[in-house]
């Protein structure tokens, strides 16, 4: 297991677990549909990949177009 799924650093950065768990889906089919990794990759999988573009902001949800508040706000 990825440690950094662990600790809730990573779930508050996206705004809970639910939002987490479909940003890391979306992001993982995109890179085995053929997109480029944001981050180095060395002999990294997929999810390991998707947890470090999370954790260095590469990618993030984008709460003005889903409708969603951001996190933080009601």
């Amino acid at each position: 297991m990825i440690e950094a799924l662990k600790s809730d650093e990573i779930v508050n950065k996206v705004g809970g677990r639910f939002k987490l768990t479909a940003l890391i889906q979306k992001r993982a089919l995109e890179l085995m549909n053929g997109a480029r990794p944001l981050v180095e990759h060395d002999n990294l999988t997929d999810l390991e990949i998707v947890v470090q573009e999370i954790l260095q902001d590469k990618i993030a949800i984008d709460y003005e177009a889903s409708g969603l508040n951001t996190p933080g706000q009601k």
